[in-house]
């Protein structure tokens, strides 16, 4: 164990290294398209933070690779906004990085978004049982933490109840009673026949685009490969991939959008 913490404590300190390295080109460059590819150097160089930020956030209802997604625009926000002279670039990007992920998950973390009053609350009564209780040694019902924090006691029920919004109970979990799922106690519909104009009208918007942004669409979305896996075929970086999605997508959109709503 302690070998593998020396291991670990090297590779970051190698990784900083290369990124001051790096950051000192960038200050004596003089070529745009040269100063581009040096910071897009310091990007691959500290994706292993975004990678080990994501991770902390798995298993929450949302895809591992839209969080590392975010975790990497972030990052490159952050390379954007480093100097030299504010220290160490990891400590200055991973705040950056944590915080883009804490706003996506308030903004997409949830099924049925509840009021951003009930959200703070929840986190303000979380806080306060945890240390309230760290402190007795001992668990509180409702009506103590209610007492305790000055607040009627039906809120803070409101807020414990939000929980299932945020992670919803299954449609396979057991339905009380009986040997049948939650999902098979819902009526059926015809997904499939209701997402047939949608469908067509993506058929026509992809097969207006170009045969490479076609693959990159098709690898993406139908073979599941990861941004890294396309960067590896188009022989590109992966935030190249991530802006070539991006166009892709927001060219899309513009071909969906209804004829007439713009006016």
């Amino acid at each position: 164990m302690a070998t593998n913490g020396r291991s670990t404590r090297t590779s970051r300190r190698t990784r900083e290294r290369r990124t001051q390295q790096l950051f000192r080109e960038i200050g004596a460059c003089r070529s745009p398209e040269l100063r581009e590819e040096l910071l897009a150097e310091v990007v691959e160089a500290n994706l292993d933070l975004c990678e080990s930020l994501a991770r902390r956030y798995a298993n929450r209802g949302l895809e591992q690779d839209d969080l590392m997604q975010v975790a990497s625009e972030s990052l490159v926000a952050a390379v954007h906004r480093y100097r030299p002279d504010k220290g160490e670039f990891a400590a200055f990007a991973i705040p950056t990085i944590t915080g883009g992920l804490k706003r996506y998950f308030r903004d997409f973390g949830w099924v049925v978004r509840p009021p951003r009053r009930v959200q703070e609350l929840r986190a303000r009564t979380a806080a306060h049982r945890g240390v309230a209780e760290q402190s007795r040694q001992a668990t509180l019902t409702l009506s103590e933490l209610s007492e305790e924090m000055g607040v009627d006691e039906r809120q803070l029920a409101e807020c414990e109840g939000i929980g299932l919004s945020y992670r919803p109970l299954s449609l396979d979990a057991p339905s009380s009673g009986t040997d049948a799922t939650l999902g098979q106690h819902l009526a059926a519909e015809d997904h499939d026949l209701e997402a047939l104009p949608d469908i067509l009208s993506v058929r026509e918007a992809v097969a207006q685009l170009s045969r490479r942004d076609r693959l990159v669409l098709r690898w993406r979305f139908a073979d599941g490969d990861t941004q890294s896996q396309i960067a590896q075929r188009l022989g590109v970086s992966q935030m190249q991939v991530s802006r070539i999605l991006n166009r892709i997508l927001s060219t899309m959109r513009g071909m969906l959008e209804p004829q007439g709503s713009a006016a």
